[in-house]
């Protein structure tokens, strides 16, 4: 597939909300960026004119990593394919993962063998959404786009409980050492002070040195332009650069990009405004947004809990569902915005009830998050187009990072444009989706993490945090 587009880089995402959360920095630097669901065709890249990067919205990270090889192994060819000159795998910046789930080391595995680059740039910090690398350890702010406290990784309330996922070490190096045999070497804060020449310098000496990953460090937003610096020095088009880490690879090359004159001119963007209609479908489990959900109801949101068991024993979820999506049509007609939910957190009833249910199956942890990913984000998806079918859907908030690329595909959305900036990391999109009734919609994907107390209110307004 030839790169007709002179496409800069070509990124996968490891699930939905993270891949809008790259869409939109790239956006913002002025570089054409159009997210798809699965690897493009080159008559879908010729629909959009001046393209200059694209995503994949995968589903990686609730996968065992013999699935992902399933995944990846194509999608990177055909990304490689493209002749881009950096070719990405998008993880979250609380780099969500371990030897059993979402493999950020089976990816980097894979990547290594299919671009045999001289190695793996590593970089997770991403100082605009709170998360800092200091030394090699991950640093995150609770609740992006909020003012919330920062805790080493392993410390955080919220990470460091993750029900399937729980960071327990705050060191990269050594969370990342347990998914792979690859050698990893780092930069450090200190090198990245140094000038351009004696930081060159030092990551050439951690490649001779054969450090096939190297970890960069980081906790300001200018040390980003450096560090781009380093690793676009070895990339070109004829041999891609296969890199690791959040959107922070998004940031530091969009600004790259911008000082070597090649984005395009920022947009000046204007406020979404209030939307007449607007759905919430939420699929996350996660404390903040559990307080989020919270706090809409105490100001006039609709609030509906899904059932959970109900729809696990579903034997035909299109007719399981019909009852929440005539409800929701309803509410939505008398100018209510709605929320439904599959849990308030952790500690909400529905999640321990549902994961009994799975587990009497015989279905293990892991089993059992790749499980309800697909289950309750296909069931929101289809609620949410159906609600779609019946009356006007302006506005659309899927939150939950597992939940969102089912969510995405349910709905029949083929690929999404970012619109406005809302929060950082889930910019307001222009839903694509031919012959779905979402196509033209308005969607805003919300990891887990993201967004303060108000976020749903601040959706609904069209308003902005940045």
């Amino acid at each position: 597939m030839a790169n007709k587009h002179k496409l800069l880089l070509a990124y996968y995402g490891d699930d939905f909300t993270g891949s809008t959360d790259a869409l939109e920095f790239l956006t913002r630097a002025g570089i054409k960026t159009v997210l798809f669901i699965v690897a493009p065709t080159v008559e879908q890249l010729e629909k959009y004119d001046g393209l200059q990067a694209i995503g994949v919205a995968g589903m990686t990270r609730s996968m065992s990593p013999a699935d992902m090889e399933g995944q990846l192994l194509p999608a990177f060819l055909a990304l490689k394919q493209l002749g881009v000159p950096h070719v990405h795998y998008k993880v979250c910046s609380t780099f969500d993962s371990s030897p059993r789930i979402g493999s950020i080391g089976k990816a980097a595995d894979i990547g290594a063998k299919i671009f045999s680059a001289p190695f793996i740039p590593l970089l997770v910090a991403a100082p605009a959404l709170g998360r800092y690398c200091a030394f090699g350890n991950l640093f995150a702010r609770m609740g992006i786009g909020s003012k919330g406290e920062i805790f080493r990784l392993d410390r955080h309330p919220s990470m460091s409980k993750h029900p399937v996922t729980p960071a327990d070490e705050g060191d990269l190096r050594l969370h990342l050492a347990k998914q792979t045999v690859q050698t990893i070497g780092l930069i450090d804060i200190l090198t990245i002070g140094l000038s351009q020449q004696q930081s060159e310098k030092k990551l050439q000496e951690q490649v001779d040195a054969g450090k096939q990953i190297i970890l960069f460090d980081a906790l300001y937003e200018d040390q980003l332009f450096p560090i781009a610096q380093l690793i676009d020095g070895y990339a070109s088009a004829d041999k891609p650069l296969f890199s690791i880490g959040s959107s922070g690879i998004e940031m530091a090359l969009g600004k790259l990009w911008a000082a070597q004159g090649i984005a395009q001119s920022k947009t000046e963007w204007q406020a979404a405004g209030e939307a007449k209609t607007m759905l919430v479908v939420s699929g996350s489990c996660s404390p903040v947004t559990a307080i989020q959900i919270e706090y809409a109801i105490d100001n006039n949101f609709a609030d509906i809990a899904l059932d959970t068991i109900a729809i696990a024993s579903s034997k035909d979820l299109k007719t399981t569902v019909a009852v929440y999506i005539h409800l929701i049509a309803q509410l939505l007609q008398r100018g209510i915005p709605v929320i439904i939910h599959t849990s308030l957190g952790t500690e909400d009833p529905r999640f321990k009830k549902t994961y009994d249910f799975f587990a009497q199956q015989g279905l293990t942890q892991n089993d059992i998050r790749e499980k309800t990913a697909q289950l309750y984000g296909t069931a929101l998806g289809l609620i949410a187009v159906g609600v779609a079918g019946k009356t006007t859907l302006q506005r659309l908030l899927i939150a939950g990072g597992d939940t969102s690329g089912y969510v995405a595909r349910a709905m029949g959305i083929e690929a999404v444009e970012m619109i406005v900036p809302v929060s950082p990391g889930a910019p307001l999109c222009k839903a694509y989706a031919p012959g779905s009734a979402a196509d033209g919609m308005e969607v805003n994907f919300k990891g887990g993490q993201v967004g303060a107390e108000n976020y749903f209110e601040l959706v609904l307004k069209g308003q902005t945090t940045t």
